[in-house]
């Protein structure tokens, strides 16, 4: 099964608020399963995809916002 999520044509201010977004309720989901969970081993690597969510949100916005063209963002969810 495959969910076409994001298909579409943006400027840079647009594609970042919806990027940053997407990238936000990853985040929260990774906390509210550190909140639940008291096993070390998944804590440390949740906080891990946290801090590498955050390093990629950083560089995309840095690049970005340095364009003045119109973006293309595709984005899909493929269920196996």
């Amino acid at each position: 099964m495959t969910i076409q999520l994001i298909h579409g044509q943006f400027n840079a201010l647009e594609a970042m608020e919806i990027i940053t977004q997407m990238i936000h309720v990853k985040i929260k989901y990774h906390e509210s399963k550190i909140a639940g969970n008291s096993n070390e081993e998944d804590i440390k690597n949740r906080e891990a995809k946290i801090k590498h969510l955050q390093k990629e949100l950083f560089e995309t916005r840095k690049e970005m916002l340095l364009r003045k063209e119109s973006l293309s963002i595709d984005s899909t969810i493929n269920i196996a």
